[in-house]
């Protein structure tokens, strides 16, 4: 059986997307660092649809956390491998960089990109040894145009899509693609301490963007359809910037 797992699934994108791809027949490997509540309401949701689904929690910027995780699970799935990775889990702590402190820094880049690395290079021998599989990377607007007071957040996610691009040329001729997406202001618990009707007027739309629109965008890059789209950042922002 294929498995999809996606980091920091027990809510927002992740959630979303997790629940999509279980529609589309993937086991889900659904992965959490604290939230046991959450994470355990997505499980459930996704059993009601008749799939399979599991919990694996683990904190996706500690390397031996990953690797004692990943492995237990293969163990427990001789016959089974994870084909598609969403590596959507991610923090913020805004500040100005005059007052940013160490721990502000090093949390946002070792969640971000500690996490795309070592789950990642763990899984990529399946895929490339399959010759199929999908990574999908959940960056950011931030990523692409800088957001002040994000300075961490901005650096995170901008080092992210670099990764994409050249991991993107390495693996394609194994017949795995890997695509980012780059999403603007989202309803989810992100954004909640933001001034939504401020930031409203500066989006086209006039809105924020749900946590299904993105995951509607994971659904179609993991399709057969979508195998030819490879080292791309989609950004879904509602025409915030372009």
């Amino acid at each position: 059986m294929e498995y999809a797992l996606i980091t920091g699934a027990s809510r927002g994108i992740g959630k979303a997307t997790a629940i999509r791809l279980a529609s589309k027949g993937y086991g889900i490997v659904i992965n959490y660092k604290t939230n046991d509540e959450s994470a355990q309401a997505t499980l459930n949701e996704i059993e009601m649809l008749g799939a399979k689904a599991e919990l694996l929690k683990f904190d996706v910027s500690e390397e031996s956390a990953i690797e004692s995780a990943l492995e237990k699970w293969e163990s427990e799935h001789p016959d089974d491998y994870i084909s598609v990775l969403v590596n959507n889990a991610g923090i913020r702590k805004d500040n100005l960089m005059i007052f940013m402190q160490n721990s502000e820094w090093h949390n946002v880049i070792d969640t971000t990109m500690n996490g795309f690395f070592y789950i990642t290079r763990r899984l990529l021998k399946n895929m490339l040894t399959h010759r199929h599989g999908r990574i999908i990377n959940i960056t950011s607007l931030s990523g692409i145009k800088g957001m002040p007071g994000q300075t961490n957040y901005s650096a995170a996610k901008a080092a992210l899509i670099g990764a994409t691009k050249a991991l993107a040329q390495e693996v394609a001729k194994r017949k795995v693609t890997v695509n980012a997406i780059a999403p603007g202001f989202i309803e989810t618990d992100m954004t909640e301490d933001l001034d939504v009707a401020e930031l409203k007027k500066l989006i086209p739309a006039g809105r924020f963007g749900k946590p299904d629109e993105v995951a509607a965008l994971a659904e179609f890059l993991v399709s057969k359809e979508a195998e030819y789209i490879n080292g791309q950042v989609i950004q879904v922002n509602g025409g915030l910037y372009t």
